[in-house]
């Protein structure tokens, strides 16, 4: 069964950047899943702060599904030789639900831990907005949050997803390069020594 990787973090943290960089180096070891919420907002034309509290959490249900429904399809596809980079997981809706993480499980018809499980290994990268280089939605339209709110995102992602075993912390950096480097790094130590995605069988 193919390794599942999850890269989080708040806005601007750099997860789609770095996740496209990893799979291209990596001579299809390492497979990127894209963001599912990015799709579901670019379909409907909307983001975040333009919907109502019920829109709100009709697209944290989509994008809910959606996650789980590219989830199960690669599983049918049965890619056991790669590991898969996944941009975001199902965790991630808890921090955008309106009335808490609580009921975000709840409505879902799931729990905190069995999403946890969903994963292998969490690495969760700090917005570039630590380090003054967050650049808004300048670079992704879906994106509504300033920098402090960036910040407070990406701390109450961090919380959402620390008590997974495997977690792993990646600060800002002032560079993309410095920031993909760190990533890496982090990818390799979670990803099993020996293993086809990790150099084994080259």
């Amino acid at each position: 069964m193919a390794y599942r990787i999850v890269l989080t973090g708040g806005p601007g943290a750099g997860k789609t950047v770095v996740a496209a960089r990893l799979a291209a180096e990596s001579a299809g070891r390492l497979l990127h899943v894209p963001e599912a919420a990015t799709h579901v907002y670019e379909r409907r034309e909307t983001r975040w702060d333009q919907l109502d509290t019920e829109g709100r959490r009709a697209v944290q249900r989509e994008i809910y599904r959606t996650q789980l429904e590219r989830e199960s399809e690669l599983a049918r596809r049965g890619h056991a030789s790669l590991a898969f980079l996944f941009d975001r997981g199902s965790v991630d809706g808890a921090a955008y639900w309106p009335d808490g993480s609580d009921d975000y499980w709840q409505s879902l018809g799931t729990t905190h831990a069995a999403e946890l499980a969903r994963y292998d290994a969490v690495i969760w990268l700090e917005s570039c907005a630590a380090v003054g280089a967050y650049d808004g939605h300048a670079s992704n339209p879906c994106r509504f949050e300033d920098a402090q709110m960036a910040i407070e995102t990406g701390d109450a992602l961090a919380a959402l997803w620390a008590p997974h075993p495997r977690f792993t912390r990646v600060p800002a950096s002032p560079t993309i390069e410095e920031k993909v480097a760190r990533v890496r790094r982090s990818v390799e130590d979670v990803l099993p020594t020996g293993s086809p995605y990790n150099g084994g069988g080259r």
